[in-house]
């Protein structure tokens, strides 16, 4: 699956939207991604050693050919961006008021894992200060500016551009949808989205996940950067979940060699676009134990 990180470096667009259904392994790639690129794991290169994107082989095992030589290219940007990855999944609230709470608690944990940033001295006084507004109750506006701020800082202290995980982005859509506050969500979310993703110059790449795709005339209508990429999308198929060929060869590992039939009858996973059936990772090891 490392193949879906040299698909975002190759990948032009700044903003790529993964829906997925559930327990496709969704949090497990955006984990995988937040490792090979983020700077909190510089030198852990034996995490993707004998892995397609280590070995400079493409998601279905064929070599590719770098100028820089067999997996050298992507070798050399493990661990060499600063990354900031949060979620969503738990904002499952009843009313907008504590669903925008959440949010902003969880923007000021995510500002908390860099409070290194206050006892450097590349933050201004007043920079010092709007980092510490982050908080449950801070006013929308900085809550809309909270991670292009961040993002700021972080590129100003390592020299880089900043990389954006935001995973399960549509959960407090749908409890909007659900409790009967999606105005007013969608209102937020709009405005934080259009700082986040569209006019954020130190942002070099962002990567969401999400079971479905909110329509762009609602919290995605300013991102003409957004690529999105669904169930249908050919070249990404193999990306989430397990081919069956990976499935069958899963069961030899575990010794169940012969019940290859047996998990088509009892799964027969997702088609994908044009390509083979897709099981999702949590059946498959439910089913070896």
């Amino acid at each position: 699956k490392t193949g879906l990180i040299k698909e975002l470096l190759l990948n032009q667009a700044y903003v790529n939207l993964f829906t997925r259904p559930r327990r496709f392994g969704k949090t497990l790639n955006m984990s995988m991604v937040e490792k090979f690129f983020s700077v909190e794991y510089a030198g852990r290169g034996d995490l993707f050693q004998g892995l397609h994107i280590w070995e400079g082989t493409s998601a279905d095992g064929e070599e590719t050919t770098d100028a820089m030589g067999k997996g050298d290219k992507y070798r050399k940007l493990q661990g060499t961006y600063p990354v900031i990855f949060l979620s969503f999944a738990d904002v499952k609230e009843t009313t907008f008021q504590e669903a925008r709470k959440k949010i902003c608690k969880l923007l000021q944990l995510t500002y908390n894992k860099f409070d290194f940033l206050l006892k450097s001295d590349l933050l201004n006084e007043n920079e010092k200060g709007d980092f510490q507004k982050i908080s449950p109750e801070m006013e929308n506006y900085m809550a809309s500016l909270s991670l292009k701020l961040l993002s700021a800082y972080l590129s100003r202290y390592y020299g880089k551009k900043a990389i954006i995980l935001l995973d399960e982005y549509d959960t407090p859509m749908q409890e909007a949808y659900i409790n009967g506050y999606w105005k007013e969500m969608a209102d937020f979310i709009r405005s934080f989205f259009n700082s986040t993703f569209k006019t954020n110059p130190y942002l070099e790449r962002a990567v969401l996940t999400g079971i479905t795709r909110i329509s762009k005339e609602s919290i995605f209508s300013d991102l003409n950067n957004l690529k999105v990429i669904t169930t249908t999308s050919e070249k990404y198929a193999d990306c989430f979940g397990f081919t069956e060929e990976e499935v069958f060869a899963a069961l030899e590992e575990y010794g169940l060699s012969g019940q290859e039939q047996q998990v088509k009858d009892w799964y027969d996973g997702f088609s994908f676009g044009k390509k083979r059936d897709i099981y999702n990772p949590w059946s498959i090891i439910s089913f070896f134990r």
